[in-house]
């Protein structure tokens, strides 16, 4: 068993070092990567990078928030690795269980209680001003302005089709994963993670009429910026990567590599709304 964990996150510790005494006591042999070993202090074997430890492994237990799933989502794209995300934060649509749900989870993984989920990524590339850009992300790429309150504009094709011009502070180009994070506060759908789809959202664009919209996962966007002022950065994944000039054109669409995440039997998307988002069902009075 593999195990990563949130440094920037002073519970996650604790945490760790009672997965290791859960797995221990099931006779299971415990690696992590250096960061996790340090967070910790375990005395396990320690791989320098998440990707390294997840080719040792036959499980990868991830302790954080959705920001810790990302990073190791990107890290082991490709992987046949599975993940197993446990949470200690606040939301987490990523992750699969609370760390206080953690001996009840191993215990249905050791009794194959579970199913794995293949998550496609994202990849974006371009020839840019500041140089050539290849990223991956699991939730979205964002194209947005910087410090300045001045819209930015961005002319969008979609299969080489002129689809329309944005002006906005943003667009967000995401993946079905993607569609509980930003894109759903900026007034997206919300979208089944195992759907075929990717999701183009314009963050407070200026023309009412520019709505979410849905695309089949075999779609390619292109964005080019139009505006120079003010400052257009993209991001993935909230990181930033990059600042983008004038007639800069980036390609956004689904890539071939996937995570696994693990979900425990019995459970479905469909509680994980209800729960997150605190949903509640009243029935209607005529």
């Amino acid at each position: 068993m593999g195990l990563i964990g949130n440094s920037g996150k002073t519970a996650c510790a604790a945490v760790v070092r009672r997965a290791v005494q859960l797995l221990t006591r099931a006779g299971r042999e415990v690696s992590c990567d250096t960061a996790t070993a340090e967070l910790a202090s375990l005395k396990a074997s320690v791989f320098d990078s998440p990707s390294r430890l997840a080719r040792q492994v036959d499980l990868l237990l991830v302790f954080g928030g959705d920001g810790t799933m990302l990073r190791a989502a990107r890290e082991i794209a490709g992987s046949q690795t599975p993940i197993l995300g446990i949470n200690i934060g606040s939301l987490g649509f990523l992750t699969a269980v609370s760390s206080e749900q953690l001996p009840q989870a191993l215990d249905q993984v050791w009794n194959n209680q579970f199913q794995l989920e293949s998550r496609h990524l994202l990849e974006a590339s371009g020839n840019v001003a500041s140089g050539k850009i290849a990223q991956t992300a699991l939730n979205d790429f964002v194209i947005g302005r910087g410090q300045a309150t001045r819209l930015i504009e961005l002319d969008v094709a979609v299969d080489g089709h002129p689809l329309t011009r944005y002006r906005c502070d943003g667009l967000i180009v995401s993946s079905p994963t993607g569609s509980t994070a930003y894109s759903l506060a900026a007034g997206g759908a919300i979208v089944f993670p195992t759907a075929a789809v990717l999701e183009l959202t314009p963050i407070c664009p200026h023309t009412l009429s520019n709505r979410s919209l849905v695309l089949p996962r075999t779609a390619c966007i292109t964005v080019k910026v139009i505006s120079s002022k003010p400052q257009t950065i993209l991001s993935a994944d909230g990181q930033t990567i990059c600042e983008l000039a004038s007639n800069d054109l980036m390609t956004f669409h689904s890539s071939r590599k996937a995570v696994r995440l693990m979900q425990m039997t019995g459970s479905s998307f469909a509680d994980t709304l209800r729960r997150k988002l605190h949903w509640r069902g009243t029935p209607l009075s005529i």
